[in-house]
């Protein structure tokens, strides 16, 4: 990888790049690709260059396409040595579902344009699983390394860079190591000169030396939040806010949600044993997100009383003094009572039984 060292300020940047040699890469820290087509990575020749391009980003809100329009606070940047790039290569290993394990995903065609070969050259793309009995195998270096176009001498290097790549995956329980780009230097090196770790959370007390590596500034305030209150949340991007009980049924409401021909605005599972005072922070948590039109309750009472859950609908609503529409299915414990509780708080409420009436009424009543 490159020699380099991250600023905060401008004049660190600038004294960076004078150690350098006086030309560097300058590229902004933030958790989110797509950077450089959104102006946060820059090629500079001079320290001075260096100084003015990291005054225009620290401290400014980088939007790229996968930040959304609020884009993500620019604190630090990395500041490298240029590299001569012949070629670049995408390099990953993430959690594949259908094969159950580890996949490395490689592509000769790395680099910013790697979302839209995945679109539309999806035959640029070579996957190879990894049986976790056995580990990463040397062979499937050599068959990686024939997919990327890399010459003999180069087919050893590569291994070991996937080998490292397993190790690190496997080790630090991630759910992605992603090099974009691996490149080949104009010598014939293979250089990293770009890279991502996603740490997989509910692993993460394995491992307690990672936790200070958060930056919740990088994180949208609202998932912050319920993480705080323990509150399993996931802001998206619809209009019907969901609260459920149990990571199945949330799932499966989401699919309901989608199939009255709209979108969920969250995933919420607000667990078996919460109280009153949980359920109103979960509901709070939703009434908080603008894009939230309606709220959606889709509760089986069993640990979780129906009961319960309706006196922190109301609660919430109520320190809100929101008017926020509410379609409510309650089964299980209690149900009665969680039903005339919101019947009589004087909430906008529509009751459902089936999930069919569920999507009946998203269908008629939903923005």
């Amino acid at each position: 990888m490159p020699r380099g060292q991250v600023a905060s300020t401008p004049s660190e940047a600038e004294a960076v790049c004078r150690d350098l040699g006086g030309k560097a890469v300058v590229k902004a820290q933030v958790h989110a690709g797509g950077r450089g087509k959104a102006g946060g990575i820059k090629v500079v020749n001079s320290p001075q260059e260096a100084h003015d391009f990291a005054a225009s980003l620290i401290g400014s809100r980088l939007v790229t396409a996968q930040t959304g329009p609020e884009g993500v606070p620019v604190q630090k940047v990395l500041v490298e040595e240029p590299a001569q790039v012949a070629r670049e290569l995408y390099l990953a290993l993430t959690v594949d579902r259908a094969f159950q394990g580890p996949v490395f995903i490689a592509s000769a065609a790395g680099g910013m344009e790697i979302e839209e070969v995945s679109a539309t050259d999806p035959e640029k793309i070579t996957n190879e699983g990894v049986d976790i009995a056995v580990g990463f195998q040397p062979f499937q270096g050599r068959r990686v390394s024939h997919a990327l176009g890399l010459e003999t001498y180069q087919v050893r290097p590569a291994t070991r860079i996937m080998t490292a790549i397993y190790k690190l995956f496997m080790d630090q329980d991630c759910s992605l190591v992603e090099i974009n780009p691996l490149i080949v230097t104009a010598n014939g090196n293979l250089v990293a000169v770009d890279a991502k770790i996603n740490l997989e959370d509910d692993a993460l007390f394995r491992h307690p030396e990672l936790v200070s590596l958060a930056d919740p500034e990088q994180e949208d305030p609202l998932e912050v939040e319920a993480s705080q209150s323990g509150i399993s949340y996931v802001k998206l991007k619809g209009t019907v806010g969901c609260l459920v009980n149990g990571a199945g049924l949330a799932m499966a409401t989401m699919d309901l949600v989608k199939e009255a021909g709209t979108a969920p605005a969250n995933f919420l599972d607000v667990g078996g044993s919460a109280d009153e005072d949980k359920v109103a922070k979960a509901v709070n948590i939703m009434l908080s997100d603008p894009s939230v039109k309606r709220i959606l309750v889709n509760i089986f009472g069993g640990i979780l009383k129906s009961d319960v859950v309706a006196r922190g609908i109301v609660k919430a609503y109520s320190q809100r003094e929101a008017k926020i529409p509410l379609v409510v299915r309650m089964q299980g414990t209690n149900v009665e009572e969680g039903r005339q509780i919101l019947a009589d708080s004087g909430l906008n409420v529509s009751f459902a039984s089936t999930l069919i009436e569920v999507e009946e009424k998203l269908k008629t009543a939903l923005p």
